[in-house]
């Protein structure tokens, strides 16, 4: 497992000394370089600058005496996040990363955050600290006075910099998941646990000394940290980074930073490799080559075997091979990686028979039976860890032919929840009849066949969609919200499985008397615009039911997993119910030309409705121009390709989501579009 890793950096318990040791080991060869736009290569970092940086921002934490202390991280991705990541580890200061927020969007989940880790101090670039200022006063007012700007922290306090008391058990940093709002749930991630989890992802990933990574996944999120920037660190190789705006918006970006800098290995959900088989042309296909990539992994949701081919077909003929293609498995409370496939090994997938796994019985069939379903082998775990298929009821080891929890045992199980006994216990703490433990409850169902394990779904009622996490009780509560006619705790969502993506559907009780008063559709449409506007989602199905006909526990739970089968099996009592169509779409209307350079608001209007209608699927008849596009559903993904598609048709670069944040309506988009055309075009 230790295969071209120096002695040196294997012997140390922490990242602070990883990084010293690297910085010495390594000096004068570029860690991190940061491709600004996703393209041209900007800001860079060797070893030992980000060593220095790393001292000259730490040596300010500890002037303020902040050992021991939290530091909310508040940076969208970029190299200033990663030297103050590291500034907090080098101050013992315990880093807590979040996502900046942006005209009140994501403020009450950082405001949940700040509330349960109760920090000392916020730290940020001063763009980040003007934007709020300026934009969300009174968040920031919540904020003055405890901020330190990085970007004006030059490199002359390194040499006053002392080492924190710092050890394998002390914590590096929370990474909260993308939980509910209401009781957010930090994991405490621990020098050793970061280090057991580096020894994992070099033993199962196979990286080496002459690997190159290239990844646009966000920094805050624990695979884009510990899987693609805290491992080029612990290995001492070159890392690649962009933003994940950069690839949503042109997912060419990614593929050709992958070509151009010779990656090997790199990551993405689901989406990411629909993404770019959806988007990629022709042209810009035949000018890549993908023979470098060993390592493409597929994380973060559940693998479907369909991406993997349709992205292996389509990029075959530039050199990417199938066999680079393999699934992992991990999570943040086992600090990321739980399972994957090692060097020299190919990701095999087989044939279930559906009906027997629904009762949690495994039997493997042929291709052609009448029942087979194929799953993705996610691979197997390292000799450190250990995996555990366990009956989350009677607390019992499954057999071998059963589904049950996968449990979870090592060094790389995190430290337990900030702050949080009882979470912590029920999660961290479990232990099998003989005493033996404790695992880490994953919430995850699958079995394994031999040592490979399979995920067959979730054990808990977490909804992954586009590698996001969506707790159901926000997004009920979003929908309780939006309008007068849903009954208070009458409603369940959930994802299901459509057109090959998950997918979000919301069921909900109305109030029939005042139902019978309103139009379906603005029922539908508050639904759709709240939670766009809360969740940037958009909604796949809507059905509104009868009064007492969502299904729930004796206590009053929602049975979300029940509602579920309901819905799938048409056995709700419906009193209406709203669907986006998922027929292909015209052909992009972004590719639509004209004579005139310069588009009239008009024109723009136009495009912008049909843009809208082929979409969403909506007649143009039923858009209202005073609305604003988060009324009609939709979501960050799309948002991103309404900025590159709209761009093209005005003729010029048009940062538009940046206007998109204050929710102007469709006919002010058309009118700002025309502007901005006639000032880029006249300058």
């Amino acid at each position: 497992m230790s295969q071209g890793i120096p002695q040196a950096v294997l012997k140390v318990n922490n990242l602070v000394d990883v990084l010293r040791e690297r910085s010495e080991i390594n000096r004068g060869k570029r860690l991190f370089g940061f491709l600004k736009n996703g393209e041209e290569l900007g800001q860079t970092y060797t070893f030992d600058e980000l060593d220095t940086r790393a001292r000259s921002i730490a040596a300010h934490l500890q002037e303020k005496g902040l050992e021991g202390e939290r530091a909310v991280l508040m940076y969208p991705s970029s190299l200033e996040y990663m030297a103050a990541f590291f500034g907090c580890l080098y101050a013992g200061v315990i880093a807590v990363p979040v996502y900046p927020p942006q005209m009140g969007k994501q403020v009450s989940r950082i405001e949940s955050i700040i509330k349960d880790a109760t920090p000392r101090i916020f730290m940020g670039t001063q763009d980040i600290y003007d934007g709020i200022e300026t934009n969300m006063p009174e968040f920031a007012e919540r904020l003055r006075g405890k901020w330190l700007l990085t970007d004006k922290i030059d490199d002359s306090h390194a040499g006053i910099w002392t080492r924190p008391n710092i050890t394998e058990d002390s914590i590096s940093f929370l990474q909260y998941t993308s939980g509910s709002t209401g009781s957010p749930k930090g994991v405490m991630v621990s020098h050793g646990n970061l280090l057991a989890n580096q020894r994992s992802l070099a033993y199962l990933t196979g990286s080496h000394d002459e690997s190159v990574y290239v990844s646009w996944l966000p920094l805050f999120h624990d695979m884009g940290l510990i899987g693609t920037a805290l491992q080029p660190v612990f290995y001492g190789i070159t890392s690649y980074l962009m933003a994940p705006f950069s690839f949503v918006q042109r997912p060419h970006r990614w593929l050709k930073a992958i070509s151009d800098y010779k990656a090997t290995f790199s990551v993405s959900p689901n989406f990411g490799y629909d993404l770019c088989v959806q988007r990629v042309n022709d042209e810009d296909l035949a000018k890549l080559d993908l023979s470098s990539w060993d390592h493409a992994c597929n994380g973060a949701e559940p693998v479907r075997i369909d991406t993997l081919n349709r992205f292996a077909e389509k990029f075959g003929p530039v050199g990417f091979r199938k066999e680079s293609l393999f699934p992992v498995y991990g999570m943040a409370e086992s600090t990321l990686v739980i399972t994957a496939w090692g060097k020299g090994h190919v990701a095999d997938h087989e044939f279930f028979d559906s009906e027997l796994l629904e009762q949690n019985k495994v039997e493997a069939v042929a291709p052609d039976h009448p029942n087979a379903h194929q799953l993705a082998n996610c691979g197997f775990t390292d000799t450190e860890h250990e995996v555990r298929i366990v009956n989350p009821e009677t607390m019992e080891p499954c057999a071998a032919n059963e589904v049950g929890e996968i449990w979870f045992k090592g060094p790389s199980a995190a430290k337990g929840y900030w702050e949080n006994p009882e979470q912590t216990k029920e999660t961290f703490e479990a232990y099998l009849p003989n005493n033996e433990g404790p695992f880490l409850r994953t919430g995850d169902l699958g079995f394994l066949r031999g040592d490979k394990l399979y995920i067959t779904g979730r054990f808990k009622d977490l909804i992954i969609i586009r590698g996001k996490n969506h707790y159901p009780q926000d997004i009920e509560l979003t929908v309780e919200n939006s309008h007068k006619v849903l009954r208070p705790n009458g409603g369940a969502a959930f994802s299901v499985e459509a057109a090959g993506d998950e997918r979000l559907v919301v069921i909900y009780e109305v109030d029939r008397g005042l139902f019978r008063k309103v139009d379906n559709e603005e029922v539908f449409k508050a639904i759709r615009e709240s939670i766009s506007t809360e969740h940037e989602l958009q909604v796949y199905a809507i059905k509104l039911v009868k009064r007492r006909s969502i299904l729930k526990t004796s206590s009053g739970k929602i049975m979300r997993r029940a509602c579920k089968k309901a819905y799938l099996a048409g056995e709700l009592y419906e009193e209406a119910s709203w669907q986006l169509p998922l027929e292909e779409a015209a052909q992009d209307a972004a590719e639509e030309t004209a004579e005139n350079p310069i588009k009239s608001s008009q024109e723009i209007l136009e495009w912008i409705m049909n843009w809208m209608s082929q979409k969403l699927s909506i007649p143009v008849s039923d858009i209202d121009t005073a609305d604003s596009m988060n009324a009609y559903g939709t979501d960050s993904m799309m948002t991103a390709e309404f900025e590159e598609e709209v761009s093209k048709f005005i003729g010029v670069e048009w940062p538009v989501m940046d206007y998109l944040i204050t929710e102007p309506s469709i006919l002010e988009v058309a009118e700002r579009g025309e502007e901005w055309a006639k000032d880029q075009l006249s300058a």
